[in-house]
């Protein structure tokens, strides 16, 4: 391997310049002293490592705006940056350490499960910008999906009524319903079989 030495130079914006990146039109859907209580109860009563009620982080998070189902189960340590853009649909199962980046609206259909790990991100930045400009779209999974363990889930990914996204797989694009993907980027491997009774 190279050393840095022996690497080609750049000039400085050639890619991106940081000292031009604004977010100033970005809407965080909030003020900013409800993002700031929101931060510090969810540091002292949601994210922690106690295994609290999930009843008890269901009600922060309908307190601080969030469309929260019936039966709704939330694991430790789950961090929810911006929970008036998230909608939970009834009996729905996010496990431990799932990080939910609500830039944009998120919305989790009933019955779904979100496994430890996974990461649901609904904002980037355009690489091919040199002011690197925040990119921020809505995520939306439907009814009966499977978001496995350690999955990444990008902005603007619409994942269909019962699919299975594997653990570890990396998901940028929509995903239709009723099929099991894997991979980087996740492709279809099969169709997902119904339920034994």
């Amino acid at each position: 391997m190279a050393s840095p030495e022996d690497q080609p130079s750049i000039t400085l914006g050639t890619f991106h310049s940081l000292d031009r990146f604004s977010n100033a039109w970005y809407d965080r859907g909030a003020p900013c002293w409800k993002e700031i209580l929101w931060r510090m109860v969810s540091y002292l009563w949601f994210e922690g490592r106690m295994p609290l009620p999930s009843a008890w982080r269901v009600f922060w998070l309908r307190v601080f705006g969030a469309r929260v189902g019936d039966h709704v189960v939330i694991r430790a340590k789950v961090t929810i940056t911006m929970p008036w853009r998230l909608t939970l649909g009834d009996h729905v199962w996010i496990g431990e350490e799932v990080f939910i980046l609500s830039l944009g609206e998120v919305s989790i259909g009933a019955h779904s499960v979100i496994s430890q790990r996974a990461f649901l991100c609904c904002g980037s930045h355009d690489y091919r910008s040199t002011d690197f400009k925040l990119l921020q779209r809505p995520i939306r999974i439907g009814q009966q999906a499977w978001i496995a363990a350690q999955a990444f889930v990008g902005e603007g990914v619409l994942i269909g009524d019962g699919t299975v996204v594997t653990a570890g797989s990396v998901v940028t694009h929509d995903i239709p319903a009723g099929v099991i993907v894997r991979g980087n980027p996740a492709v279809v491997v099969k169709p997902r079989p119904r339920a034994n009774s």
